[in-house]
């Protein structure tokens, strides 16, 4: 069996194979395509290669317009997105933020996201801890919000 199982728990996402690999003392390692390299395995980035899956396989997203870990500078700061889509002009279009499974989502979680959005700007914001996932439009100029109903399509954005 390779290393811990528990991080491996089914999501509320569409299975995929996942190339995952064992490192030394256990750690196990999950290939990023975003990122073309293995990361190590942990309950929110498996969180996350599942989202990028369900993006790119069933939401047709194109691969080459999302990245992950994307620096911003936030009131003199260094965060992190989790995953950024870019349009075909390279302009922010959308953030994800992921949450390990055991850890819900909140408002603290909205927050968070809604605050790197003041340096991005984006229309979409996305929250997922693999079990649940939010999904509101932004608009910019009404300076509101819209949950969706589900993850849009590409070619609905």
């Amino acid at each position: 069996m390779i290393g811990n199982m528990e991080i491996l728990k089914p999501l509320n996402l569409p299975p995929f194979e996942a190339k995952i690999k064992e490192g030394k003392g256990n750690k196990l390692s999950i290939f990023d395509p975003l990122r073309n390299k293995y990361v190590a395995l942990t309950p929110e980035e498996w969180v996350r290669q599942h989202f990028i899956h369900f993006l790119i396989e069933h939401k047709g997203y194109p691969q080459a317009l999302l990245a992950d870990e994307i620096a911003i500078t936030l009131n003199g700061t260094s965060k992190r997105c989790d995953t950024v889509l870019y349009d075909i002009h390279m302009t922010p279009k959308m953030i994800v933020e992921y949450k390990a499974p055991n850890i819900p989502i909140t408002q603290k979680v909205f927050d968070q996201i809604t605050r790197y959005n003041m340096v991005l700007h984006v229309e979409y914001l996305i929250v997922s801890n693999g079990m649940n996932h939010y999904c509101c439009k932004i608009d910019l100029k009404e300076n509101r919000y819209t949950f969706l109903q589900d993850i849009p399509a590409y070619e609905n954005l």
